[in-house]
């Protein structure tokens, strides 16, 4: 079973709340999702692989170490896990990036796919799947989905808040999947948005409506 993660911490608890706030503007926003998805990012990051180097420092030689093993892949899921894209490669620059789009049909409440592009050897790298908001699950899910049928074994969830409800039915449908999250809210209203949540996370990263 794939563990979930929640980020415990009060930097993280403070941007949130400034992330909740209507008043908060687009730029703003930006700057906080690009600054939480950092953290993420390094959290997710933990267990990759090191190599040991011999090398000198303006002192002595010591022993440095490198990140080895496979490579890494960013995956948002378009539109609004394009706004952490920016901080995971501060983490990992080298990372490649792949895109899946997806909205969300408002009287089923299911996704719909209108956009696939990934790496052609997406299949050989560590993926960290990225989205802001996990309601449902439906789009997380249906992107693992994609991911599995090009080959990939290692995925991880990045996103900065998400719904119990969401976060069982990844759990259920993809249980090989580690989850990392800023703050799991309380529940989902009838509508199908987290509460209290933030509002629709593209909308106020994009300055749309």
């Amino acid at each position: 079973m794939g563990k979930v993660n929640v980020l415990d911490h009060p930097v993280i608890k403070h941007k949130i709340t400034i992330l909740r706030d209507k008043n908060t503007g687009a730029n703003e926003f930006r700057s906080l999702v690009t600054e939480i998805a950092m953290i993420l990012a390094y959290e997710a990051s933990k267990d990759l692989s090191l190599e040991e180097f011999e090398m000198e420092t303006p002192i002595t030689k010591t022993t440095g170490y490198r990140l080895a093993g496979k490579k890494q892949a960013v995956v948002p899921i378009l539109r609004a896990g394009l706004g952490m894209v920016d901080g995971v490669l501060e983490v990992l620059p080298a990372a490649k990036i792949g895109h899946i789009g997806m909205y969300r049909n408002e009287e089923t409440l299911e996704p719909v796919e209108y956009y696939c592009k990934l790496p052609n050897d997406i299949g050989n790298r560590d993926i960290l799947v990225v989205d802001p908001m996990v309601a449902t699950g439906g789009s997380v899910n249906d992107a693992v989905e994609r991911l599995k049928e090009r080959g990939c074994k290692s995925i991880k969830l990045l996103c900065i808040i998400a719904a119990p409800e969401g976060i069982k039915a990844i759990q259920e449908k993809h249980d090989d999947v580690d989850i990392f999250v800023a703050q799991m809210d309380e529940n989902l209203n009838e509508n199908g948005y987290i509460v209290p949540g933030l509002g629709d996370a593209g909308d106020r990263l994009f300055g749309t409506k």
